[in-house]
């Protein structure tokens, strides 16, 4: 039926460099969800920490509440993408987050903060699912591009991370000496976030017709019911997944400060990642086709787990940005091999169960992560020692996912 309807769609005749335009400007979502929305807390939670007497829990359990607002937002948006559509969910969410990343400026005490970055993580989930949606359907018009349109909305969350990056120092240096001045930093984030938002309606209102198509395996309902069994240590490696590259988001960047390295190599440092999440669009695209187990997801989870433990080892400079490179260039794909793995194992019917399954474990571990690290890094050992568990949860994830053997397929 997809087919049907992708060769009577008004895109089906969009040429190849315009379909790629769109991807690239749906890309957006993917830098407000992750990119900005939750990932730039990282760059804040320094001077924050420093301005509000925060301990390192506290200051993790703030990603910690993103964490399940994403959690919820991603239980929640199957039935309202029913109600409203994937492009009204889209558009409606990038709203919500320009919203809640505005407000976080004009609090000061933790209970409020806390809520903002819990509804925030809400929104983010609405805009990043009912965006990879829309590339999903917007890669079924040409499937020969199929997976660099993917790659070119999901890496748009390095786009976000490489801004963040740039801009958010430059504003807490001007406003040092204005009392709780990182506040300007969440409205100028909510800002970039609200020009995104903009700039969003132009690929909404092309993708608009694509909308009520049905994706293959994301919205049929499924003939036999789905299992989580056969995929215990495929779901076991992803939460502890969650757990580990949580904790080096959220943390790393006070590491780098408490190390002592100078502000501007911290933006270049944390700019680079973003650049290399971008590049590893495509990076991994052999390793998932190759490996119908959960062999890819080892391999990638015990290659975070390396850039995980790297800076808590040295403070060379050589190595952090080895660090930072290898973690950007990893971390999106992670995520892409439980939806190659998905695909490889299960039928198309059930592959909405199945990537639902890896979401909530995903989320789950994203919970844990960040207060678990905070409350070891208070504690002898400081952030290194964090950092060491969080490099520890992505290698024991590793180990479970390579005993994740492919199952037998249907006769």
């Amino acid at each position: 039926m997809l087919d049907i309807m992708s060769r009577h769609s008004p895109l089906s005749q969009v040429s190849p460099l315009s379909l790629m335009g769109l991807a690239l400007a749906l890309s957006l979502a993917a830098a407000v969800s992750l990119g900005i929305t939750r990932f730039a807390y990282g760059l804040l939670l320094p001077v924050m920490r420093t301005d509000l007497g925060w301990s390192y829990t506290l200051a993790g359990a703030m990603n910690t509440a993103n964490a399940l607002g994403y959690l919820l937002g991603a239980l929640a948006t199957p039935r309202l993408m029913q109600r409203l559509g994937a492009v009204t969910l889209l558009l409606g969410g990038a709203l919500l987050a320009s919203l809640f990343m505005g407000l976080s400026g004009f609090f000061t005490s933790a209970a409020p903060l806390l809520l903002q970055r819990l509804l925030a993580g809400v929104a983010s989930a609405f805009i990043f699912i009912a965006g990879g949606l829309l590339a999903a359907r917007m890669g079924a018009l040409q499937p020969q591009r199929g997976g660099l349109l993917l790659g070119l909305y999901y890496g748009g969350t390095g786009w976000g991370i490489t801004l963040s990056a740039l801009a958010v120092p430059q504003v807490l240096t001007a406003a040092s000496a204005v009392p709780h001045g990182w506040t300007w930093a969440w409205w100028l984030l909510a800002a970039v976030c609200g020009l995104a938002t903009a700039v969003l309606w132009w690929p909404a209102r092309r993708l608009r017709a694509l909308s009520p198509a049905p994706v293959a395996g994301l919205s049929a309902p499924a003939a036999t019911p789905f299992h989580w069994r056969p995929l215990a240590y495929a779901l076991a490696g992803y939460g502890l997944f969650g757990v580990g590259y949580i904790g080096y988001m959220t943390f790393v960047i006070a590491l780098l400060r408490e190390q002592g390295v100078a502000p501007g190599a911290v933006t270049g440092f944390y700019a680079l990642l973003g650049l290399a999440v971008v590049a590893s669009a495509r990076l991994w695209a052999g390793l998932l086709d190759r490996y119908r187990g959960g062999q890819a997801l080892a391999i990638l989870n015990t290659l975070l787990g390396v850039a995980t433990v790297l800076p808590a080892l040295t403070s060379s400079w050589a190595v952090v940005l080895v660090s930072g490179l290898l973690f950007g260039g990893v971390f999106l794909s992670v995520v892409a091999s439980t939806t190659a793995l998905v695909r490889h194992n299960l039928p198309a019917e059930q592959w909405a169960a199945g990537i639902s399954a890896f979401t909530i474990v995903f989320a789950a571990g994203q919970i844990i992560g960040p207060t678990i690290v905070g409350w070891i890094a208070d504690g002898p050992g400081g952030l290194s020692r964090g950092l060491v568990f969080s490099a520890l949860a992505l290698w024991l994830g590793a180990l479970l996912a390579w005993r994740q053997r492919s199952l037998p397929q249907p006769v």
